[in-house]
């Protein structure tokens, strides 16, 4: 008897060291979980680049080169496409790895340069959106929830409604035209005035690097830009966050211990923001991850009619000129951007959350 005592706390203690922490665990299998989703990433962006019905080598030769059959013979040996399509991508995933994501034919820039001064034009506006979308659709969706079928609920709702209906790219033409055309109150296209020069890169962001390099009037400057593509921008994600938020807080205001804890007298501030938005917290989360990839990825039309200069009008002129490089590389960064938010969102999720770590 005495030995199986003395023995018991050994073997626990060994038992405990065999176990890895819920918290390493979960960590661990999200993000082997996101290295086999980068690599489908790159399967699904090979794969699909080579099955658009247009010949690579029209957008590189013109059409006086491309009516040479030897030229033509050349380049396809240079770039590879002699090859069997499993070589082929054996061929994209090393020079991935390497972090060479092909060279652009419309550029004759190395498509990752291009990408690194488009992203944080996308940067900076995404961020932007997410701070105000947040603040209000999170806000506004919780007022919504507690004041449930009353007037203010009906007026919160439809706006938001109309936030996420309204088509984007109409509604950038009317801001666009309203208050840049007819008003003249904002400048509609660009990050900055066509008479001032960006200031030294630091992180991309221009409010940023103006404000690191003593430079308040681009600061002011690049904010006023930024106004009109995030008004329209943050219509939309702040109306799917109330949506959103209302639901998640209506469905928290149901459960036993919210009642519970009016029960015990606490303060309506303790509880809406102690039980009710805690516990609507994982879901609100998830949604912002989604919304800031969603906006990091592109915002395509709208950054075309503002002419701002970052991934989503990158991509658009990718598109239409048949880039495939860097139509390319656009997928890998949004596949990246993605997968990098979810984790991050996971990793959040189940650090608040304990259920969420051990299920």
């Amino acid at each position: 008897m005495s030995n199986d005592v003395s023995t018991r706390p050994a073997d626990d203690l060994r038992g405990s060291r065999r176990r890895a922490h819920p918290l390493v665990r979960y960590v661990l299998t999200r993000l082997g979980i996101s290295v086999l989703l980068l690599w489908g990433i790159t399967v699904v962006t090979f794969v699909l680049t080579n099955l658009v019905p247009a010949d690579p080598l029209a957008a590189v030769l013109g059409d006086q080169a491309a009516a040479d059959p030897q030229i033509v013979a050349e380049y396809r040996r240079l770039m590879g496409l002699d090859d069997p399509l499993p070589l082929q991508y054996w061929h994209y995933l090393v020079r991935l790895l390497h972090g060479d994501l092909g060279t652009s034919p419309q550029t004759r820039h190395p498509v990752a340069v291009d990408l690194a001064g488009a992203f944080p034009a996308t940067a900076e506006l995404a961020t932007a959106v997410l701070v105000v979308s947040v603040l209000l659709g999170v806000g506004l969706g919780l007022l919504a929830a507690l004041r449930h079928r009353r007037f203010t609920d009906q007026v919160i709702r439809v706006v938001s409604l109309l936030g996420v209906s309204t088509p984007m790219f109409w509604l950038s033409l009317v801001v666009f035209y309203v208050f840049f055309f007819r008003l003249r109150w904002l400048p509609g296209s660009g990050r900055l005035d066509a008479t001032l020069t960006p200031p030294p890169h630091v992180t991309g962001f221009y409010t940023i690097d103006g404000a690191l390099a003593g430079q308040w009037s681009i600061v002011a400057n690049a904010s006023l830009h930024l106004v009109l593509p995030a008004l329209v921008l943050t219509l939309y994600i702040a109306g799917l966050l109330v949506r959103f938020t209302r639901s998640a807080v209506l469905d928290v205001l149901a459960e036993p211990y919210v009642t519970a804890a009016r029960a015990r007298g606490l303060a309506p501030a303790q509880v809406t923001f102690g039980y009710v938005l805690r516990g609507a917290l994982l879901p609100i989360l998830t949604m912002v991850g989604l919304a800031f990839g969603s906006l990091l990825s592109g915002a395509v039309l709208t950054e075309q009619i503002f002419a701002w200069n970052g991934l989503g009008q990158y991509a658009y002129l990718a598109a239409t000129k048949l880039d495939l490089p860097a139509i390319m590389g656009v997928g890998i960064v949004v596949g990246v951007t993605y997968i990098a938010i979810n984790f991050l969102v996971d990793l959040v999720t189940g650090v608040v959350d304990p259920r969420v770590r051990l299920r």
